[in-house]
């Protein structure tokens, strides 16, 4: 009689559960839709500026900065910017120019014109005989909310020796 009712009772449970598997819903497989992160990142575009040249007046220099930012995303507009890159400490010799590539950075995939405005500050290191390079840890823009790359690599000619705490400020072109 006990096998009776446990073999009645096991039977009952898994009828119940069987006619609930067949009540649910049956959910079909969706394609995944990448996150921001997952897409290249935060990368919205490239900045590329070209330095003026100029001379290290050993205790610092400051040099004019024409760049242009071209967005990797959604229309890929162009936007130009002007700026001054200011070095304060040990700068010695000269630059006839040169050209800084950074890769823009930004929390989501959108931005808006003029948004990459703003102060950069960190370090610098340079050396140049004839053709040279340089790499430079930049931090800021407008409130931290857009970033140009912590750190980019530059290039310039002349002849040139540099390790300087760097501030550089982006304006707008109107």
């Amino acid at each position: 009689m006990k096998r009776v009712f446990a073999t009645a009772l096991v039977t009952a449970m898994i009828g119940a559960n069987v006619a609930q598997a067949a009540d649910m819903p049956v959910y079909e497989p969706v394609e995944a839709v990448p996150l921001v992160q997952e897409r290249d990142g935060v990368r919205i575009g490239y900045m590329t500026c070209d330095i003026g040249g100029g001379v290290g007046y050993v205790l610092g220099s400051a040099k004019t900065l024409d760049c242009v930012f071209q967005s990797t995303v959604g229309a890929q507009t162009t936007e130009v910017y002007t700026g001054v890159m200011r070095k304060m400490g040990v700068d010695l010799g000269f630059t006839t120019r040169g050209q800084l590539v950074w890769a823009v950075l930004a929390p989501t995939a959108g931005y808006h014109l003029g948004s990459l405005g703003g102060v950069y500050q960190g370090a610098t290191v340079e050396a140049t005989l004839g053709a040279g390079a340089g790499a430079n840890i930049l931090v800021g823009g407008t409130a931290g909310s857009i970033q140009l790359q912590t750190v980019s690599l530059s290039g310039q000619i002349g002849l040139n020796a540099a390790a300087t705490g760097t501030s550089v400020t982006l304006t707008p072109a109107v």
